[in-house]
């Protein structure tokens, strides 16, 4: 057969996306295309339909149809064979059959088109195939991002130790009474106190309850130590450890009114042999309740840092609960991790590759149950002649997490200044990006529920979505833990560490 172009259009004849196969001009495809809907009979159950030059083959999809156009010499069964083929592909890049979903991944698409059809003939492929061929990893790729996280682990162990370096400096000048050249900023009067900054080195050991010592004495020009040689004292130090995604404690006042509890600290040393587990939530909501779209995206990562604990296996301890889709990477043993739910090279005699986060496992799971939501948002926008009244509130369903640095973004009208009533936590107005932001440092068992009550003149309900949700937690939502590290030869334990991070990519009430 001879496939001129495959294309995805309306009902109504509006083309969403299109390739051709064969070398043609603009005009002529665009011709072809806006002439398929005048060509549909009605009240037939045929799905080809042929002109004196060509024949479309199609098949509805919703509102939709999947359309191949050929040549009316090329043979009708193959024709419908590869129809159904390129059917089956939509769905696994479109969530939903719609025009605006269909666009979006456009792309994706064409690339799938591409490794159905060479030249206008058909190749050889089934639909595992193509999504091997679409999502094919380069080597290249790999070997750059290894090199990077590898500089980029040395630059942030180089920055911790200064930061402990500039930490004891501090604690040595408050022994002595003098006040520290670094870490203060200018602008105080003669007679003004100093309040200590704290860095990476005492993460662990300050709170919001104990306040800094404070010293009495002239403000000088800081001539203290220097990082890089560049004018950076402590403070832009730490500015530059937070930007680099580090968990920094912000500097502790005297007068503080809130206090809330922290995120764990960072983990300053990692093992030889590290597995980090990181779990991504995609959740869809409705403001009327109801959940549009849940998915579960997880990774298990293995990091071999010294050749001698290469050749190892990973006991995990796994539940596989709701329809959880566990897959392991190709060269792992699979009937090992099936029979014993251990990670292991099919090859025992090859280790693990050195320096380089290597994926071993991955996991996925999709639903619309409500009860596999973490965290519910309830929205209830009221009128009042003058605007709204809101009250928002959630609840913590799974009382087994605990949600660090929970920020629900609320959307305003422009020019809307809202009164906050009652509020959980603590609420800031972004006034230049007409949003109002709830913030709560925890929710876990113990906090599970909470609310914010506001008032927004001259607004209307549908002004406030959607409602964006983000936080951060070290607990892992599909409950897949690492129980223990073992050699391969002797199955003697090997010391290793685990880090654990769960995040939403998308987290809406629209």
């Amino acid at each position: 057969m001879v496939l001129i172009a495959a294309a995805v259009c309306t009902k109504a004849g509006k083309t969403i996306v299109s390739r051709q196969f064969v070398e043609m001009t603009k005009a002529r495809i665009e011709g072809l295309l806006a002439a398929f809907p005048k060509l549909i009979p009605t009240g037939t159950q045929h799905t080809f339909v042929e002109t004196d030059s060509v024949r479309y083959v199609y098949q509805p999809l919703e509102r939709l149809y999947m359309l191949l156009i050929t040549t009316k010499a090329s043979n009708i069964l193959e024709d419908l064979e590869t129809l159904r083929l390129f059917a089956r592909v939509i769905p696994e890049y479109c969530r939903s059959l719609d025009e605006n979903d269909v666009a979006e991944n456009a792309f994706s698409l064409i690339f799938a088109f591409d490794e159905i059809v060479a030249l206008g003939y058909r190749e050889s492929v089934n639909l595992s195939q193509i999504r091997t061929f679409v999502e094919m990893d380069s080597h290249e790729e790999k070997v750059y991002q290894a090199v990077r996280q590898s500089q980029e682990r040395e630059a942030k162990n180089k920055m911790r130790e200064k930061a402990k370096e500039l930490q004891r400096q501090k604690m040595e000048a408050a022994k002595k009474g003098i006040k520290p050249s670094f870490g203060s900023s200018g602008g105080f009067g003669s007679n003004s106190t100093y309040t200590s900054t704290p860095t990476v080195g005492d993460l662990a050991n300050i709170s919001n309850d104990v306040k800094p010592p404070a010293y009495s004495a002239p403000v000088q020009k800081p001539k203290g130590m220097k990082l890089g040689g560049k004018g950076r004292d402590a403070e832009s130090f730490l500015d530059q450890l937070k930007s680099e995604g580090e968990n920094v404690i912000a500097q502790v006042k005297n007068n503080i009114s809130q206090q809330g509890p922290k995120a764990p600290a960072i983990k300053s040393e990692i093992d030889d042999v590290h597995l980090r587990l990181e779990e991504k939530l995609i959740v869809i909501l409705g403001r009327d309740g109801g959940v549009q779209h849940f998915e579960l995206l997880g990774l298990v990562t293995l990091h071999i840092g010294d050749e001698r604990w290469g050749r190892v296996r990973v006991q995990l301890e796994t539940e596989n609960r709701h329809g959880l889709q566990l897959q392991t990477h190709p060269n792992v043993d699979k009937e090992l991790f099936k029979s014993r739910s251990q990670i292991g090279l099919k090859q025992p005699s090859k280790p693990f590759p050195l320096h380089t986060d290597v994926g071993v496992l991955k996991w996925r799971m999709q639903s619309t149950d409500e009860n596999l939501v973490p965290l519910l948002i309830n929205c209830w926008p009221s009128e009042n002649g003058d605007g709204c009244d809101v009250n928002i509130e959630y609840e913590l369903s799974h009382t087994n997490l605990e949600l660090y640095d929970v920020n629900i973004t609320i959307h305003l009208p422009i020019g809307c200044n809202p009164v906050v009533g009652e509020c959980d936590g603590t609420y800031s107005h972004e006034a230049r990006r007409n949003q109002l932001t709830w913030s709560l440092p925890l929710i876990d068992a113990t906090s599970k529920n909470g609310s914010m009550e506001f008032n927004a003149p001259r607004a209307n309900p549908n002004d406030f979505f959607p409602l964006t949700v983000s936080f951060t937690s070290k607990s892992s939502y599909a409950n897949i833990k690492v129980s223990e590290v073992v050699l391969v030869d002797d199955e003697s334990p090997v010391k290793y560490s685990v880090e654990s991070v769960l995040h939403p990519e998308k987290y809406e009430i629209v």
